[in-house]
């Protein structure tokens, strides 16, 4: 039987910008990415400025309704367009006044007519592709990637499966953090659960997360786990409830999603760079708007936890690539199957 290869990437892949700027032009900007909650932006008017990566973005939702997605970049000088949230008739740029409609036309400019170098017509915001997941909005900077049902593959119908109304749920807050390691060594850190008897003691005295019921799965872009509880769980929070079963999704590249058991809840957030060795993270968490508060608390309490250590786990790993004297890592076939499709992935997308 021939040899499985089981190395990794190569860890200066970890460290090297040349590196990073690849993966913002190939991947984040080709990719659907998690943004925001549709509630944000009900109101016709209203604005919400975010980021897909390094790509600044604004959602709209126009007169009419439409919710439409703009690169929030003006297209004279460049500045940033829209900061924060809020309700406007117009957007305008504060460095020259360029102002545009909720449509991204450009309606207004001083001086343009007089001097007459420049068709409005052909200046408006560029636009990005937007879509919706219930209550969920998306962002693809390119217009020509497929569309968001191919992105999120089957989990829809797999949260809906475990017992989860997504739309009835009741958004709880925000949670947001920086780590100080690349975002590819984070997003594989989520990828298995090998280390979790080691570095999760709380999370692995609750969940089951033997090789034989903490199941695996790749499907392309959409690597998914699956995990009980354990028979006697102890510690953590009351597991019992409509949910049976934990099931943690990252769709590639960086939106995870997360169902754990219990009451029906769901977070999702993205991983994303913020430089080589430093990247950004934030989940939404929703709930069941009839589960009792002190179980929240308890839910909440536990995932922190695990949040803060893996924060911890990451680090070390980015310090231990970034010495610079090994060239690369090895994986497990089985417990680190989704780290080698994930980056496969990597490598299929900068080649």
């Amino acid at each position: 039987m021939a040899a499985v290869d089981t190395r990794s990437m190569p860890w200066s892949w970890y460290t090297d910008p040349v590196v990073l700027r690849l993966e913002h032009e190939r991947i984040f900007r080709r990719s659907w990415q998690y943004v925001a909650r549709r509630d944000e932006i009900a109101e016709p008017g209203s604005f919400l400025a975010t980021r897909v990566a390094d790509v600044p973005i604004v959602l709209v939702r126009d007169e009419g309704g439409t919710l439409r997605a703009f690169v929030n970049v003006c297209r004279h000088r460049g500045s940033l367009v829209c900061e924060g949230s809020g309700k406007r008739a117009t957007l305008q740029c504060p460095y020259h006044a360029w102002t545009y409609g909720l449509d991204g036309r450009l309606v207004a400019a001083p001086r343009m007519a007089k001097e007459g170098s420049n068709d409005p017509a052909e200046l408006g915001l560029v636009q990005a592709q937007v879509g919706t997941w219930g209550p969920l909005v998306f962002v693809n900077p390119d217009l020509e990637a497929p569309p968001l049902a191919d992105f999120l593959d089957d989990v829809p119908e797999r949260v809906a499966s475990a017992g989860i109304d997504l739309d009835s749920l009741r958004f709880l807050h925000r949670s947001e953090w920086e780590v100080e390691a690349n975002w590819k060594i984070s997003a594989e850190n989520f990828l298995e659960c090998y280390h979790c008897p080691v570095a999760h003691p709380g999370f692995s005295a609750a969940m089951d997360v033997s090789p034989d019921a903490y199941l695996l799965e790749v499907s392309s872009g959409r690597l998914s786990q699956h995990g009980p509880p354990r028979p006697d769980p102890r510690g953590g929070y009351d597991l019992a409830g409509e949910v049976e079963r934990g099931q943690f999704h990252l769709l590639f590249p960086g939106t995870v999603v997360n169902v754990m058991p219990g009451r029906p809840n769901l977070s999702i957030g993205p991983v994303m760079p913020l430089g080589v060795d430093r990247g950004r993270r934030f989940l939404d968490y929703f709930v069941d708007p009839e589960a009792d508060e002190a179980w929240i608390e308890e839910a909440l309490a536990f995932d922190a936890q695990v949040g803060q250590e893996d924060s911890a786990l990451v680090a070390r790993v980015q310090q231990g690539v970034a010495a610079g004297m090994l060239d690369e890592g090895r994986l497990l076939p089985e417990s680190e199957q989704l780290i080698a499709q994930f980056q496969a992935l990597i490598v299929e997308a900068l080649a």
